[in-house]
């Protein structure tokens, strides 16, 4: 099992480039932990003990506001990390994280990750490369909820996670998830769904989807809300 995790290390994107050195002091400090669906594996404020990389299943991140809603932030899907920036910033864990169905995850402990980081510059430069990352796509998340109206954020969500070798794309989360991931309603989503649905740019069927126009997909993902 040891030689699969290594696999899911190597593919995540803080880590890109490690040697098989780094690789073995990765290996030496991380905690294999299991969870069944609905788990909360830390709340906001909470004090940072570590972070996380899937393994197996899907971790939801979000925040709630002072009334309860709730507003995810992203869904971590395998081979993807999440929780690391805690460790650096101020030592507590910006927002929930609850596994969405039964997940494996590789758990780093925060003194001893660090502890790597002080004597291996190299896992330090992977790790600023990889938060880098993130930032950008935020900024995207920010630039879509800004500039672009629903339908257009829908398309570019879709054709992010399309494969056109597979006739369907199956939704990974539920969509009440990713009405609130779009930073829109349910109801508000369902009447996209439908619209695109009779445009025949899409055809739905509870979370598969089939993509019947790609170019028309592709142009709408590319709009912006009209001044």
């Amino acid at each position: 099992m040891q030689c699969d995790y290594s696999e899911i290390i190597k593919q995540c994107h803080l880590f890109f480039g490690v040697t098989e050195m780094d690789l073995q002091l990765l290996l030496s400090i991380l905690r294999i932990r299991k969870f069944n669906k609905g788990e909360i594996l830390f709340a906001e404020g909470a004090d940072a003990e570590g972070f996380y990389i899937v393994a197996s299943g899907k971790v939801k991140v979000y925040k709630l506001s002072p009334d309860g809603r709730e507003r995810i932030l992203h869904v971590v899907q395998a081979g993807h990390s999440f929780a690391e920036a805690a460790i650096f910033d101020d030592g507590r864990y910006p927002a929930f994280a609850e596994t969405l169905q039964p997940s494996t995850l590789l758990f780093f402990p925060k003194q001893e990750f660090l502890d790597l980081l002080h004597l291996h510059s190299q896992l330090a430069i992977n790790m600023i490369a990889g938060l880098s990352n993130f930032l950008r796509q935020f900024t995207v998340q920010i630039e879509d909820l800004t500039f672009r109206d629903v339908p257009a954020r829908l398309a570019r969500y879709l054709l992010s996670i399309y494969d056109e070798n597979l006739a369907l794309i199956l939704l990974p989360v539920s969509k009440t998830q990713l009405a609130s991931n779009l930073g829109t309603t349910s109801e508000t989503l369902s009447r996209t769904f439908r619209k695109l649905s009779d445009d025949e740019i899409i055809s739905v069927q509870g979370k598969k989807i089939e993509i019947l126009d790609t170019d028309r997909l592709f142009d709408l993902a590319a709009s912006y809300k009209e001044s």
